[in-house]
């Protein structure tokens, strides 16, 4: 058994590697042991053609068919045709194969997988409408609707696929992934329109809360919020049962920054229910907000505000969230971290579950952290690593011990750490962690004293403590006694985002034009083109430099993880679809 394993081995690795003669013989080894092996068989077969053996091939498959009878060898044979440009005889095999379905409908999936593997779509196509017609109750609409993207007619496939949602929900969520693949992946804009429209049209017709679902679902990929909390509504109009759809709307229109939409849904769900639970989180969402965009002057009502929500209800497990914000708000905020760790503490003394007991010692590692307190800070994270292992909070967990590594100056160890996190399940971990990666691993190779990354850590520590001029001050430093080395252009990239921060954009925009004139074959070029094109886009109002910096992305750095998002961006200043 060892023996024959490594013989596949061998063939395998032989074919990859383009030895087709030797490849061939491994594989006709393997079928003479094995020869009832299909995909033994195939793989012959493909060696002779790679060898240009047409005769040998026809001949080895006419002997299979006449052995076995399988309708999928008529494809072979037309596909061998095929590879010496003798199309008609092609075509006569694949109307064969065509046949053998009218007379068995059983053979379909055979035949058409052999004709989607030949990409012969038009006739895989033909198979399975074939099949449906011989059998109504054989249900190819996925495969089919699939096919019709591949041969670039959406609309046909927009209808396939939502017929095939409607009449059997439970597969939805592949027909969505299907969906949300050729929304991101189509080079113009019209399949988004044209799904967008079969949307509408079923909404509008069926009167159906199925295509307000489908519908809002759309809107959420295409980070129009506003659109989708439209649908939700009228989906809540008629089923009132439960807001947390769209509580989790609110959600995600926070973690795209789109905070005027995320502030009306949270007021409507506030005004629309007395479940503490919905209300609590509602609530923390909109605190959060406020503290995000607070100005010192702020600070004192918002205090107040939090104290009376604690007091309408009350200091219990189901209040948790309120109580570490304004632990961490009392502390980064109010500059006051021994009263934070006490608020921490106390609701540690509550019946907590697990998951509750780690959010608390997040937060009271965090502010131990601010406090300057690294190796408490660390144990604390390191609790939460070892009380919910592999789990997503647990990254968190190592991410934050991580940094926490970093801004006491351990950078071997930390590079150790973020090294490890790279490969996370959680694609925002994962990135932080490569960029933390490079930053120690680039500055450490370029300064073996490691002075710049010192006094860079210095600033990202102050930038942590929400001390946002003191952060300004050190990298400036930085940027002069530095200058010319490595740790330049992430210098410059940090300043303009703490600039972004204090509201200062136009000195944020000319810290990233210094990145694009200086370092333009750098590993920020596409951070600085991103946040300037966001920065003249959301904040200046100038849709027109935006949308020259967004072209640059799609045009120059295909690989960035900003790609996708300046492509849409791109096409939404350009016009390209109805808003």
């Amino acid at each position: 058994m060892i023996c024959f394993s490594q013989n596949e081995q061998l063939a395998q690795y032989y074919y990859d590697k383009g030895d087709f003669e030797k490849a061939k013989i491994s594989y006709e080894e393997l079928l003479e042991n094995v020869p009832q092996n299909l995909q033994y068989f195939l793989r012959t077969i493909d060696c002779y053609q790679q060898l240009q053996q047409f005769d040998v091939a026809e001949k080895a498959i006419q002997n299979r068919l006449a052995k076995y009878n399988q309708g999928s060898l008529l494809v072979e044979l037309g596909y061998n045709f095929q590879l010496q440009k003798n199309d008609l005889k092609a075509k006569s095999y694949y109307d064969q194969a065509i046949e053998r379905i009218r007379k068995n409908p059983n053979e379909v999936y055979g035949i058409a997988n052999s004709l989607e593997r030949k990409v012969q779509l038009e006739y895989a196509l033909k198979a399975y409408q074939t099949a449906t017609e011989i059998q109504p109750n054989y249900n190819f609409n996925y495969q089919q609707g699939l096919l019709y993207g591949q041969l670039g007619n959406f609309e046909k496939m927009i209808e396939t696929f939502l017929e095939e949602a409607y009449a059997n929900p439970q597969n939805s969520i592949i027909i969505q992934n299907q969906l949300s693949r050729f929304m991101t992946d189509e080079a113009d804009a019209s399949f988004s329109n044209a799904l967008r429209k079969a949307l509408i049209l079923r909404v509008q017709k069926a009167q159906d809360l199925f295509w307000n679902h489908y519908l809002s679902w759309f809107y959420v990929q295409q980070k129009e919020f506003s659109k989708a909390f439209i649908q939700e509504k009228a989906i809540y109009k008629r089923n009132p049962e439960s807001l947390s759809t769209i509580l989790n709307l609110a959600n995600l229109a926070i973690e795209e920054e789109d905070q005027e939409v995320a502030r009306e849904i949270l007021t409507f769900v506030i005004e629309n229910t007395k479940d503490l639970g919905l209300l609590v989180q509602a609530h923390s969402y909109l605190t959060e907000l406020k503290i995000k965009n607070a100005a010192e002057k702020d600070y004192a009502t918002i205090n107040a505000e939090i104290e009376a929500l604690l007091k309408e209800y009350e200091i219990s497990p189901f209040t948790l969230s309120l109580q570490l914000i304004q632990a961490h708000f009392v502390a980064f905020n109010l500059k006051k971290p021994e009263q934070g760790r006490a608020i921490v503490k106390k609701a540690l003394e509550l019946q907590l579950n697990n998951y509750e007991v780690a959010q608390a010692k997040m937060e009271l590692a965090d502010i131990l952290l601010f406090e300057q307190k690294f190796n408490q800070a660390l144990l604390y994270y390191s609790q939460i690593e070892t009380d919910l292992k592999n789990d997503a909070v647990a990254h968190e967990a190592s991410l934050k011990a991580a940094k926490t590594s970093y801004f006491k100056g351990d950078f071997a160890w930390a590079l150790k750490q973020f090294k490890e996190l790279k490969s996370a399940n959680t694609q925002l971990i994962a990135n932080d962690a490569l960029e933390y990666f490079l930053l120690i691993n680039d500055n450490t190779v370029a300064d073996s004293t490691q002075t710049a990354l010192k006094a860079f850590a210095k600033g990202d520590y102050l930038l942590y403590q929400n001390r946002n001029q003191e952060a300004i001050t050190q990298f400036q430093l930085v940027l002069n006694t530095f200058k010319g080395d490595e740790i330049e252009a992430v210098t410059q990239l940090r300043l303009g985002k703490t600039y972004e921060k204090t509201a200062e954009y136009n000195l944020a925009l000319s810290q990233y034009q210094s990145i694009i004139d200086h370092h333009s074959d750098g590993i920020y070029i596409d951070e600085a083109l991103f946040f300037s094109a966001e920065i003249y886009s959301k904040r200046l109002n100038e849709p027109e430099k935006a949308k020259a910096l967004y072209e640059k992305i799609i045009f120059n750095h295909q690989d960035s993880i900003y790609f996708v998002e300046a492509r849409k961006k791109f096409r939404e200043l350009r016009g390209d679809k109805n808003l």
